[in-house]
Protein backbone atom coordinates (compact mmCIF):
# COMPACT_ATOMS: atom_id res chain seq x y z
CA UNK A 1 0.00 0.00 0.00
CA UNK A 2 2.15 2.40 0.80
CA UNK A 3 4.56 1.97 -2.28
CA UNK A 4 1.52 1.60 -4.50
CA UNK A 5 -0.67 4.23 -3.24
CA UNK A 6 2.16 7.16 -1.54
CA UNK A 7 -0.68 7.89 1.01
CA UNK A 8 0.14 11.06 2.74
CA UNK A 9 -1.39 10.37 5.91
CA UNK A 10 -1.90 7.05 7.53
CA UNK A 11 -4.22 6.37 10.17
CA UNK A 12 -3.53 2.48 12.39
CA UNK A 13 -6.12 1.15 14.13
CA UNK A 14 -4.87 -2.06 15.15
CA UNK A 15 -4.05 -3.78 18.43
CA UNK A 16 -1.49 -6.42 20.43
CA UNK A 17 0.90 -9.04 18.96
CA UNK A 18 1.46 -12.28 20.70
CA UNK A 19 3.43 -10.60 23.19
CA UNK A 20 0.48 -8.20 24.37
CA UNK A 21 2.14 -5.43 22.50
CA UNK A 22 0.80 -2.89 21.08
CA UNK A 23 2.02 -3.54 17.22
CA UNK A 24 1.87 0.59 15.96
CA UNK A 25 5.33 1.69 16.71
CA UNK A 26 6.78 -0.52 13.79
CA UNK A 27 3.85 0.00 11.29
CA UNK A 28 4.45 3.89 12.23
CA UNK A 29 8.16 3.94 11.83
CA UNK A 30 7.59 1.68 8.45
CA UNK A 31 4.65 4.92 7.23
CA UNK A 32 7.19 7.58 8.61
CA UNK A 33 9.97 6.01 6.01
CA UNK A 34 7.72 5.86 3.21
CA UNK A 35 6.84 9.80 3.53
CA UNK A 36 3.72 9.23 5.41
CA UNK A 37 2.22 10.75 8.24
CA UNK A 38 0.86 8.71 10.68
CA UNK A 39 -1.94 8.23 13.27
CA UNK A 40 -1.96 5.82 15.68
CA UNK A 41 -4.55 4.57 18.42
CA UNK A 42 -4.09 4.12 22.17
CA UNK A 43 -1.83 2.68 23.41
CA UNK A 44 0.70 4.34 21.64
CA UNK A 45 3.70 1.46 22.38
CA UNK A 46 4.38 -0.73 25.37
CA UNK A 47 7.86 1.01 26.20
CA UNK A 48 9.27 4.57 26.45
CA UNK A 49 12.14 3.03 24.19
CA UNK A 50 9.69 2.28 21.26
CA UNK A 51 8.66 5.84 21.29
CA UNK A 52 11.89 7.43 21.67
CA UNK A 53 12.39 5.05 18.12
CA UNK A 54 9.85 6.47 16.86
CA UNK A 55 10.39 10.37 17.71
CA UNK A 56 14.11 9.79 15.92
CA UNK A 57 12.71 8.34 12.94
CA UNK A 58 10.16 11.75 12.80
CA UNK A 59 12.69 13.82 12.82
CA UNK A 60 14.95 12.08 10.58
CA UNK A 61 11.93 12.15 8.17
CA UNK A 62 10.22 15.20 9.35
CA UNK A 63 7.21 12.86 9.52
CA UNK A 64 4.71 13.63 12.19
CA UNK A 65 2.77 11.15 14.23
CA UNK A 66 -0.14 12.03 16.12
CA UNK A 67 -1.81 9.50 19.16
CA UNK A 68 -5.35 8.60 19.40
CA UNK A 69 -5.03 10.54 22.95
CA UNK A 70 -9.50 11.31 22.70
CA UNK A 71 -9.39 12.79 26.24
CA UNK A 72 -6.85 15.55 25.13
CA UNK A 73 -9.57 16.50 22.76
CA UNK A 74 -12.79 16.32 24.88
CA UNK A 75 -14.54 20.13 24.82
CA UNK A 76 -15.37 19.38 28.18
CA UNK A 77 -11.36 18.91 29.15
CA UNK A 78 -10.24 21.70 26.80
CA UNK A 79 -12.59 24.37 28.39
CA UNK A 80 -11.49 22.95 31.92
CA UNK A 81 -8.16 23.86 30.26
CA UNK A 82 -8.71 27.68 28.85
CA UNK A 83 -10.98 28.31 32.17
CA UNK A 84 -7.94 27.01 34.60
CA UNK A 85 -5.38 28.89 32.01
CA UNK A 86 -7.54 32.41 32.60
CA UNK A 87 -5.39 34.89 34.92
CA UNK A 88 -8.18 35.09 37.54
CA UNK A 89 -8.03 31.77 37.96
CA UNK A 90 -4.33 31.75 39.32
CA UNK A 91 -1.61 29.40 39.82
CA UNK A 92 -3.55 25.71 39.67
CA UNK A 93 -2.40 24.29 43.14
CA UNK A 94 -4.12 20.66 43.54
CA UNK A 95 -6.02 17.99 40.67
CA UNK A 96 -8.10 15.43 41.48
CA UNK A 97 -9.27 13.03 39.17
CA UNK A 98 -11.06 9.37 39.48
CA UNK A 99 -11.20 6.99 36.51
CA UNK A 100 -12.84 2.53 37.21
CA UNK A 101 -9.44 1.05 36.41
CA UNK A 102 -8.34 -1.86 38.08
CA UNK A 103 -4.07 -1.91 38.92
CA UNK A 104 -2.35 -5.26 39.70
CA UNK A 105 -0.58 -6.16 42.95
CA UNK A 106 3.25 -5.83 42.49
CA UNK A 107 3.98 -9.20 41.98
CA UNK A 108 2.11 -9.18 38.45
CA UNK A 109 2.71 -6.41 36.82
CA UNK A 110 5.79 -7.87 34.65
CA UNK A 111 3.80 -10.14 33.23
CA UNK A 112 2.50 -8.05 29.82
CA UNK A 113 -0.52 -10.39 30.01
CA UNK A 114 -1.80 -9.40 33.21
CA UNK A 115 -1.35 -5.45 32.77
CA UNK A 116 -2.66 -5.10 29.14
CA UNK A 117 -6.09 -4.04 31.00
CA UNK A 118 -3.92 -1.59 32.86
CA UNK A 119 -2.04 0.06 29.68
CA UNK A 120 -5.18 -0.05 27.54
CA UNK A 121 -7.19 1.88 29.95
CA UNK A 122 -5.21 3.80 32.20
CA UNK A 123 -3.89 6.25 29.39
CA UNK A 124 -7.21 7.89 29.80
CA UNK A 125 -6.71 10.18 33.33
CA UNK A 126 -3.19 10.53 32.85
CA UNK A 127 -3.71 12.13 29.59
CA UNK A 128 -6.40 14.23 30.77
CA UNK A 129 -3.87 14.94 34.11
CA UNK A 130 -0.94 15.91 31.43
CA UNK A 131 -3.55 17.98 29.82
CA UNK A 132 -4.53 19.75 33.16
CA UNK A 133 -1.30 19.98 34.88
CA UNK A 134 1.78 19.22 32.56
CA UNK A 135 4.50 16.77 33.46
CA UNK A 136 4.97 14.82 36.59
CA UNK A 137 7.92 14.57 38.96
CA UNK A 138 6.63 11.41 41.09
CA UNK A 139 3.84 8.75 42.15
CA UNK A 140 2.66 7.18 45.22
CA UNK A 141 0.21 4.47 44.85
CA UNK A 142 -2.00 2.80 47.58
CA UNK A 143 -3.71 -0.33 46.22
CA UNK A 144 -6.72 -1.76 47.35
CA UNK A 145 -7.66 -5.69 48.27
CA UNK A 146 -9.83 -5.58 45.28
CA UNK A 147 -7.57 -3.71 42.62
CA UNK A 148 -8.94 -0.06 42.80
CA UNK A 149 -5.59 2.42 43.77
CA UNK A 150 -4.86 5.88 44.99
CA UNK A 151 -2.41 7.55 43.34
CA UNK A 152 -1.12 10.75 45.13
CA UNK A 153 0.56 13.18 42.23
CA UNK A 154 3.50 15.52 42.51
CA UNK A 155 3.57 18.10 39.64
CA UNK A 156 6.67 19.28 37.78
CA UNK A 157 4.48 23.03 38.01
CA UNK A 158 4.51 22.46 41.49
CA UNK A 159 1.44 21.48 41.96
CA UNK A 160 -0.20 18.25 43.72
CA UNK A 161 -2.60 16.00 42.63
CA UNK A 162 -4.44 12.40 43.29
CA UNK A 163 -6.16 9.96 40.97
CA UNK A 164 -8.30 7.37 42.21
CA UNK A 165 -8.61 4.33 40.49
CA UNK A 166 -12.33 3.57 41.31
CA UNK A 167 -12.27 -0.21 40.37
CA UNK A 168 -15.64 -1.54 41.70
CA UNK A 169 -17.84 0.69 41.39
CA UNK A 170 -21.45 0.22 39.73
CA UNK A 171 -21.32 -0.62 35.82
CA UNK A 172 -24.59 2.64 36.34
CA UNK A 173 -21.95 5.03 38.14
CA UNK A 174 -20.00 7.77 35.55
CA UNK A 175 -16.82 7.05 35.24
CA UNK A 176 -15.25 9.92 35.51
CA UNK A 177 -14.72 13.64 37.56
CA UNK A 178 -11.81 15.92 37.35
CA UNK A 179 -11.34 19.30 39.57
CA UNK A 180 -9.24 21.80 39.12
CA UNK A 181 -8.06 24.13 41.92
CA UNK A 182 -6.45 27.81 41.71
CA UNK A 183 -6.25 30.79 43.77
CA UNK A 184 -10.20 31.40 44.46
CA UNK A 185 -11.45 29.75 41.52
CA UNK A 186 -12.15 26.06 40.83
CA UNK A 187 -13.31 24.30 38.02
CA UNK A 188 -15.04 20.53 37.97
CA UNK A 189 -15.77 18.47 35.02
CA UNK A 190 -18.47 15.72 35.16
CA UNK A 191 -18.84 12.61 33.05
CA UNK A 192 -17.50 14.47 30.62
CA UNK A 193 -20.09 16.32 29.48
CA UNK A 194 -20.99 18.60 32.82
CA UNK A 195 -18.13 21.75 33.27
CA UNK A 196 -19.04 23.94 36.31
CA UNK A 197 -16.54 26.96 37.02
CA UNK A 198 -16.76 28.16 40.93
CA UNK A 199 -15.29 31.37 40.44
CA UNK A 200 -13.79 34.15 42.75
CA UNK A 201 -16.09 36.75 45.00
CA UNK A 202 -16.41 37.23 48.42
CA UNK A 203 -19.31 36.80 51.10
CA UNK A 204 -21.67 39.13 50.87
CA UNK A 205 -22.37 38.65 54.54
CA UNK A 206 -20.25 37.39 57.15
CA UNK A 207 -20.07 33.70 57.91
CA UNK A 208 -23.08 31.95 59.26
CA UNK A 209 -25.57 35.54 58.70
CA UNK A 210 -26.96 34.42 55.12
CA UNK A 211 -30.28 32.28 55.18
CA UNK A 212 -30.33 32.46 51.32
CA UNK A 213 -27.77 30.51 49.52
CA UNK A 214 -28.51 32.34 46.26
CA UNK A 215 -27.28 35.27 48.64
CA UNK A 216 -24.50 34.06 49.52
CA UNK A 217 -22.19 36.24 46.64
CA UNK A 218 -23.41 38.30 43.73
CA UNK A 219 -24.23 37.09 40.76
CA UNK A 220 -21.37 38.31 39.62
CA UNK A 221 -19.06 35.54 41.34
CA UNK A 222 -21.65 32.61 41.01
CA UNK A 223 -20.71 29.76 39.50
CA UNK A 224 -20.95 29.31 35.61
CA UNK A 225 -22.67 25.88 34.59
CA UNK A 226 -22.17 24.54 30.96
CA UNK A 227 -23.50 21.40 29.51
CA UNK A 228 -25.22 20.11 25.88
CA UNK A 229 -28.36 19.61 25.35
CA UNK A 230 -29.56 16.44 23.62
CA UNK A 231 -32.82 17.44 21.58
CA UNK A 232 -31.62 18.71 18.77
CA UNK A 233 -29.85 17.02 15.77
CA UNK A 234 -26.50 18.71 16.73
CA UNK A 235 -23.13 17.96 15.89
CA UNK A 236 -21.90 19.30 19.20
CA UNK A 237 -24.55 16.41 21.24
CA UNK A 238 -22.80 13.74 19.73
CA UNK A 239 -20.21 11.11 21.20
CA UNK A 240 -18.03 11.47 18.47
CA UNK A 241 -17.72 15.05 19.46
CA UNK A 242 -18.38 14.82 22.71
CA UNK A 243 -15.90 11.69 23.38
CA UNK A 244 -12.96 13.78 21.21
CA UNK A 245 -12.96 11.42 18.39
CA UNK A 246 -14.08 14.20 15.70
CA UNK A 247 -11.57 16.69 17.47
CA UNK A 248 -8.77 15.02 17.52
CA UNK A 249 -8.59 13.83 13.93
CA UNK A 250 -10.23 17.04 12.45
CA UNK A 251 -7.13 19.05 15.19
CA UNK A 252 -4.37 16.78 13.29
CA UNK A 253 -5.33 16.98 9.72
CA UNK A 254 -6.01 20.78 9.46
CA UNK A 255 -2.69 21.24 11.21
CA UNK A 256 -0.98 18.87 8.23
CA UNK A 257 -2.66 20.72 5.72
CA UNK A 258 -1.14 23.92 7.25
CA UNK A 259 1.97 22.51 7.32
CA UNK A 260 2.42 22.14 11.45
CA UNK A 261 2.31 18.56 13.25
CA UNK A 262 0.09 17.62 15.81
CA UNK A 263 -0.87 19.98 18.74
CA UNK A 264 -2.06 17.50 21.32
CA UNK A 265 -1.36 13.62 21.59
CA UNK A 266 2.00 13.84 20.70
CA UNK A 267 4.77 11.72 20.55
CA UNK A 268 6.09 13.99 23.30
CA UNK A 269 2.96 12.80 25.17
CA UNK A 270 3.12 9.45 24.29
CA UNK A 271 6.53 9.19 25.66
CA UNK A 272 5.27 11.17 29.07
CA UNK A 273 2.42 8.45 28.97
CA UNK A 274 4.60 5.83 28.94
CA UNK A 275 7.73 6.99 31.44
CA UNK A 276 4.08 7.12 33.76
CA UNK A 277 3.55 3.24 32.84
CA UNK A 278 6.71 2.10 33.32
CA UNK A 279 6.54 3.90 36.64
CA UNK A 280 3.50 1.92 37.83
CA UNK A 281 5.36 -1.54 36.71
CA UNK A 282 8.26 -1.04 39.32
CA UNK A 283 7.81 -3.68 41.81
CA UNK A 284 10.82 -2.44 44.35
CA UNK A 285 8.68 -0.11 45.79
CA UNK A 286 6.08 2.57 45.51
CA UNK A 287 7.48 6.07 45.09
CA UNK A 288 8.39 6.41 41.52
CA UNK A 289 10.31 9.81 39.87
CA UNK A 290 8.96 10.57 36.43
CA UNK A 291 11.84 11.49 33.84
CA UNK A 292 10.03 13.93 31.76
CA UNK A 293 10.24 14.73 28.19
CA UNK A 294 11.75 18.51 28.37
CA UNK A 295 10.90 19.11 24.77
CA UNK A 296 7.45 17.67 23.90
Amino acid sequence: MLAAEKPELVFIVTSYDAQHLPVFPALAIDCMRAGAHAWIEKPPAGTSREVREMIRVSVETGRHVAVGLKKMFLPANLKAKALSSRPEFGRISCITARYPQSLPPCEERSDNVKMVGFLDHFVHPHSVLLLLGGPLESLFVTRSFSGAATVSLQFKSGAIGNLILSHGQSVSSFFERTEVIGDGENVVVDNNVRVILYRSGKRKQGYGRSGDYFNVTDDESSPLHWEPEFSLGELHNKGLFLLGYAPEVISYTTRLLEGLGPERGTLGDALEILLIYEAYRKPDGIVHFIESYATR
